[in-house]
């Protein structure tokens, strides 16, 4: 995975493979994507945080996330902007903002300016296989 800046958390590739699963990696390590409406995050209405599932890091709370339709959880904000990271992505000959865990830098998913629903705007488009939901408690 290129990076440009130095990360919170180092880890080396081979620490990362040791540590996630290879859906995980692929997703996170080497900006993959799940196949839409598969993910475990889609349809979830439960209230919590979701955090990065390579170091834990806050990105989202689920009072911003919404119904998108679009076959992956969608957030309208992450849950404080220094959370994430936006970068220009010109791959697969799409011009896309690419949105990675601002600790890590693990490839979380996209960011698209076409939800006029939402207060901002926009759609955070995630990977479930990059998030993991803490529940709020009671």
């Amino acid at each position: 995975m290129d990076s440009t800046r130095a990360y919170p958390v180092q880890k080396t590739d081979e620490e990362w493979r040791q540590q996630l699963t290879q859906e995980e990696y692929l997703v996170l390590r080497r900006a993959g994507t799940e196949r839409p409406w598969t993910g475990e995050y889609n349809d979830t209405r439960t209230e919590g945080v979701y955090s990065c599932r390579a170091c834990g890091h806050e990105l989202f709370r689920s009072d911003t996330k919404f119904d998108s339709h679009c076959g992956w959880p969608s957030f309208w904000a992450p849950s404080d902007a220094a959370n994430v990271e936006l970068l220009e992505d010109t791959s697969l000959g799409m011009r896309r903002v690419e949105v990675r865990c601002a600790h890590c830098g693990s490839h979380l998913g996209h960011v698209f300016d076409d939800s006029p629903q939402t207060p901002t705007g926009d759609r955070y488009c995630m990977n479930s296989v990059s998030l993991r939901l803490e529940p709020a408690q009671g």
